[in-house]
């Protein structure tokens, strides 16, 4: 009898779900019969089947299955993947404040690192440092921890403490450390500064909620300083919260202009987006630096900026992401994520790639294909390419191209990586070098440089004998006998030497400082920078 009653319930609580996910629309006949019809395989499997089964895992199985039907951004989240994007987007989480990284310890088992201190953070205040080796959590051996050990042990609600023993390379036996949790910091600007007297530089990673008051700050500093011109960096960024690109492009355009439009099938999901009045960049030349990896949020302020000729677009097509998600709670703690609309660009272009039902890896493969194509034509050859149907014209009368992403106004071709550098990144050595380099020079390097970051960035150099040291350590870890040549090594140096250098800067200081480092070898960063008189036309 209970089991009739628990099915019952499992039952009626599918059928609330379902029915509570109607966006305030009456279903019609078929949409009953078809829920009825789900609502009933459902009871028969959970009552009947040969084995006993697990309700929670058929009903997200339902779910995925009627998603892979419908476009390849609806999405089910399950309840303990939610609570981490979540944290991602809100900007903050309560912890000790680091970023970890895992080496090989014993016994093939790994040992935990930190790689770098949160500024501010707990784990600063009582003085953890960059490479210390985290031995112990509370009495428990970190030996063999995974990512999902470190956050069920480290992370915490605020204001209660751990005990962690740590071994500090050059120091002998093991340091205690007891940390009070706090509410540490997500910051979504990597990067913010002036790349000399005029031209200021911004790196934004994703788009989450303190994001516009991130590059707002971020802006106002180097205005302060003296930007007169903006280098704004979307690449890799895969997106986020829609209204908070807006506010960003809002930034950029005089009041009323068009930034942004969305269709759907209800009138809720139809949408237009306009700026306001004294956005702090509305004058002065403004370069977009996109990629394939720049998606749905970067694609809105990627597209309202150019359709409105207000800066240039540089790099390779964007991802082409124009389906706007809704994202609905389900009683667990899950989530369903509902495409319910379209976005649009100022001149009327469609973001979204074209997609056949929800097949996300062919999908995908289609995308990248297409990506691989484009990237090596040059933005006059890819317009000839296009039918007048998907040709548009910007505010000021250029035209641009539609389906699918925004297409640069300079196309930069991707670098092609040597053979020696892809070996060398598939074994991670310039990373494990810096910390193999860091243990033993840590108290000179933050003795020299503390926390003076620009100097560090000056002036340090890997000299030909910190070089010879890697190139030691390289062939030691694996690189020895692949092959490659002096000459090899020779060609890619200036490349290594940064990359170093910028692993380095990590641990000395954090994430944005890997950016400031290697702008010196980033190959569209470069090529931008020589662009600015078509930027400038632009602005006036």
């Amino acid at each position: 009898m209970w089991k009739a009653y628990r099915t019952a319930g499992i039952v009626l609580l599918l059928v609330g779900v379902l029915l509570g996910m109607q966006l305030q629309r009456i279903m019609d006949d078929d949409a009953r019969a078809a829920l009825r019809k789900v609502a009933e395989a459902f009871k028969l499997f959970e009552e009947l089947h040969v084995e006993e089964v697990d309700a929670g895992a058929l009903a997200e199985s339902a779910i995925r299955g009627m998603i892979r039907d419908l476009d390849p951004h609806s999405v089910y989240i399950d309840a303990a993947s939610m609570k981490r994007v979540e944290e991602s987007f809100q900007g903050s989480f309560e912890g000790i404040g680091i970023s970890f990284e895992f080496i090989e310890g014993v016994n093939g088992m790994d040992s935990l690192v930190v790689l770098s201190v949160i500024p501010g953070g707990p784990s600063e205040e009582v003085g953890l440092m960059s490479g210390d080796r985290i031995i112990e959590v509370d009495g428990q051996s970190t030996l063999g921890f995974e990512s999902i050990d470190v956050q069920r042990t480290l992370k915490g609600p605020k204001g209660t403490r751990v005990s962690i023993r740590v071994i500090r390379p050059g120091y002998e036996g093991m340091i205690p450390f007891t940390i009070t949790r706090g509410r540490i910091p997500l910051f979504s600007v990597d990067s913010a500064y002036m790349i000399d007297p005029q031209t200021g530089y911004i790196k934004v990673g994703r788009f989450a909620r303190t994001t516009y008051d991130e590059f707002r700050k971020a802006v106002e500093n180097l205005q302060a300083r003296g930007m007169e011109r903006l280098m704004l960096d979307l690449r890799g960024n895969s997106g986020g919260y829609m209204d908070i690109a807006v506010r960003m492009a809002d930034e950029f355009l005089p009041d009323n202009d068009l930034i942004v439009s969305q269709r759907g099938r209800t009138e809720d999901a139809r949408w237009e987006f306009r700026g306001h009045p004294r956005g702090r960049l509305e004058e002065g030349a403004v370069i977009v630096l996109v990629d394939e990896a720049s998606a749905s949020a970067s694609e809105i302020v990627a597209g309202a900026i150019q359709d409105h000729d207000r800066g240039l677009i540089v790099g390779r097509q964007t991802f082409g992401k124009g389906l706007v998600q809704q994202q609905y709670p389900l009683p667990d703690g899950s989530a369903l994520r509902v495409t319910v609309s379209h976005f649009y660009t100022p001149s009327g272009r469609l973001i979204q790639t074209p997609y056949q039902g929800g097949d996300r890896e062919n999908y995908l493969r289609d995308k990248a294909e297409m990506h691989h194509e484009f990237a090596l034509l040059s933005a006059e050859e890819i317009i000839e390419r296009f039918p007048d149907s998907l040709r548009y014209t910007t505010a000021g009368g250029r035209t641009v191209i539609g389906g699918g992403g925004i297409f640069p106004d300079f196309i930069v071709r991707p670098d092609t990586a040597s053979l020696l550098l892809r070996e060398v990144f598939r074994r991670n050595l310039t990373s494990r070098f810096a910390r193999y380099w860091y243990d033993r020079h840590r108290g000179a390097l933050r003795a020299r440089y503390g926390d003076d970051q620009e100097q560090y960035i000056e002036t340090f150099e890997v000299d030909s004998g910190m070089f010879e040291e890697f190139l030691t350590f390289a062939s030691g870890h694996g690189l020895d006998g692949t092959g490659f040549s002096r000459e090899d090594v020779e060609q890619d140096q200036a490349l290594l030497k940064a990359r170093i250098k910028a692993r380095l800067a990590v641990r000395l200081y954090d994430f944005r400082a890997f950016y400031r480092v290697m702008h010196s070898e980033d190959h569209t960063f470069r090529e931008a920078a020589k662009l600015w008189s078509h930027a400038e036309a632009l602005a006036h």
